[in-house]
């Protein structure tokens, strides 16, 4: 988290230096180091304590000062002085999603704004158009920003969320006495932003248990303690629930509490019509009140006339009706994926070479791997121009050739153009094993010319995936306008896939919109969108969010053997004059 929290700082002071009119240079050499930071496949702390910070790309003496500064110490004051040389409030509007430095100043100076209460006041009254580059969309964007940030503070992001909630499982199963530790809530479920974690544990003595918990370093503040339940305050602000429960009962209570409420009630409702009574301490006979069930949730699920149901589908969205019918789906599972499909290296903006990223995935036992560096247009990522593909190619074949254990696919992730066209033409795009195409530009359009842009890319015969199809990120920017139902039914018309993105900050596609291209027959790919090597390890997100969408294994494409995926990708281009490719060889 360390890593993540500098980056911010930094950023912040780009922000701020260009606030009062500092050194460009300087500015650009924070946003760089910031980018690096966020992206390390290491912990900070750990570079720090190895003396190795100046590794970093981007990060000389003077920033590494800083980053020591900043662990040692929680502060940084050079970001103290320059917060003190910028206008109070000011700062703050620069964390709503699309106000920039300029802007900032333009609210504050023009329209008096110092809150963010009092930005979305004169944006929802209509106030701001007509200010310096301000017009009426430019205060819709405003609200939909604040409503992004809001939305942030009060809900944590799932992979944020899973690593603070693993940590402290893993301190928990430390604790003496304790014998079970197992997450519950909304985690447990895999949705997308948690409001707080909830953990369950079985231990002989609950007040030791209690004692330990409140004592750990990531408790900032104890807000309620018993001696079966603990509320405390998480350093990084997340609220966490501890109960002790019976280990007769532990069942019953991890489904109590993994919930959802609506699944709860529609459990309850079904055990009333059987003369049966449901709490988190067990399944009991309403006449006798003797206990049924409760040792293990599918125990739970059996006495109401129901197989077990997994925690992602548990939201009342026709999980009960399914069960009862007998046609719960067969969701994928993590040992069902064979590869990765999307994969950055340093070619664009990856922080590892080819060979680095396919002996790291060839290490978690995937047959093949996919390079999909960024196209021409990617400036900002440094996307590989036509005339370095040559060379590009040459690298991943070569690294092939290294790691025969595992194939290695020829990819790109190719910007879609405003008119829908691809970055690179149809004879390069024939060169590639898997074409990934991608929105990272003109994400504002319109919502038809959007669908438009994308339909069309979707229609070229090169094309096999498309990548996070809304282009949101938690926290920072909303979904660009499309419709989503329009695209899907798109690729499915043309037999391409759509990605489950497993970044932290995207899941995109999201539960709910992996659950329509289901219902829709579409094609899904499960990919990491890995920049650095730990990366590889979100693939599990990305998975819990197919798996909340209803999708299973034989509907992803990254879960086929080898065999079946190479067909998929050269289904599109019979006839076309793609270069000849050995057989393949491997599951």
């Amino acid at each position: 988290m360390k890593n993540l929290e500098v980056a911010r700082l930094f950023d912040l002071m780009a922000d701020l230096l260009e606030l009062s009119g500092g050194n460009r240079f300087r500015i650009r050499a924070y946003r760089r180091a910031a980018r690096n930071i966020e992206s390390l496949a290491e912990d900070l702390e750990t570079v720090a304590a190895e003396g190795r910070l100046d590794d970093i790309p981007g990060v000389g003496e003077d920033l590494a000062g800083k980053i020591a500064e900043y662990l040692a110490t929680g502060r940084i004051r050079a970001l103290d002085g320059l917060r003190a040389a910028v206008p109070a409030g000011v700062a703050d509007l620069l964390a709503v999603p699309g106000i920039g430095p300029k802007t900032a100043m333009v609210l504050y100076e023009k329209a008096g704004v110092r809150t963010i209460d009092r930005l979305r006041a004169l944006a929802q009254a209509g106030k701001l158009r007509g200010l310096p580059g301000i017009q009426a969309k430019t205060e819709a964007n405003i609200l939909r920003g604040i409503a992004i940030v809001e939305q942030g503070r009060a809900r944590v992001p799932l992979g944020r969320a899973l690593l603070l909630a693993e940590d402290l499982v893993r301190a928990l199963e430390a604790v003496r006495g304790v014998d079970r530790v197992a997450l519950a809530g909304s985690i447990r479920r895999g949705k997308e932003t948690v409001g707080d974690i909830d953990i369950l544990v079985t231990a002989a003595d609950p007040n030791a248990v209690m004692a330990a918990f409140v004592d750990l370093p990531q408790v900032a503040e104890v807000l309620e303690r018993g001696t079966t339940r603990t509320s405390v305050r998480h350093r990084d602000g997340i609220q966490v629930d501890l109960r002790v429960v019976e280990p007769a009962s532990f069942g019953a209570a991890l489904q109590y509490f993994t919930g959802s409420a609506g699944h709860n009630i529609r459990i309850r409702e079904m055990a009333g019509r059987l003369g049966l009574k449901v709490s988190e301490y067990g399944v009991f006979r309403e006449d006798s009140g003797r206990r049924v069930a409760a040792a293990t949730e599918e125990d739970v699920y059996a006495a109401v006339g129901l197989p077990f149901i997994p925690p992602e589908l548990r939201e009342d969205a026709g999980e009960i009706e399914a069960a009862l019918a007998g046609r719960l789906p067969s969701l994928v599972e993590p040992d069902d994926i064979r590869g990765d499909l999307h994969c950055h290296t340093r070619a664009s903006d990856g922080h590892h070479s080819v060979d680095e990223l396919v002996a790291a995935a060839a290490a978690r036992g995937y047959a093949y791997v996919a390079v999909t560096d960024h196209s021409a247009s990617a400036t900002i990522a440094h996307g590989l121009s036509r005339e370095a593909l040559p060379a590009h190619l040459a690298r991943i074949r070569a690294a092939e050739a290294a790691h025969p254990r595992i194939r290695v696919l020829a990819g790109t992730e190719c910007d879609i153009l405003p008119d829908g066209r691809m970055d690179y033409p149809d004879e390069q795009l024939a060169r590639f094993d898997l074409v990934i195409a991608a929105v990272h530009s003109r994400l504002r359009q319109s919502k038809a010319e959007m669908t438009r842009r994308i339909c069309r890319a979707l229609a070229n015969p090169y094309v096999h995936v498309l990548a996070h199809p809304t282009g949101r990120l938690f926290g920072e920017r909303a979904p660009y306008e499309v419709d989503l139902d329009a695209v899907l039914r798109t690729a499915r018309r043309f037999g391409k896939a759509v990605e489950i993105n497993c970044c932290p900050q995207r899941l995109d596609l999201d539960g709910t919109h992996a659950r329509r291209a289901r219902d829709l027959g579409v094609l899904v790919a499960i990919d990491t969108d890995t920049h650095a090597l730990d990366q590889l390890g979100t693939m599990r997100l990305g998975v819990t969010t197919a798996r909340r969408g209803w999708v299973g294994r034989e509907q992803v494409v990254n879960a086929w053997p080898l065999e079946r995926l190479l067909a998929f990708t050269r289904g599109p281009r019979a006839g076309a004059a793609a270069p000849a490719r050995r057989a393949a060889g491997r599951r």
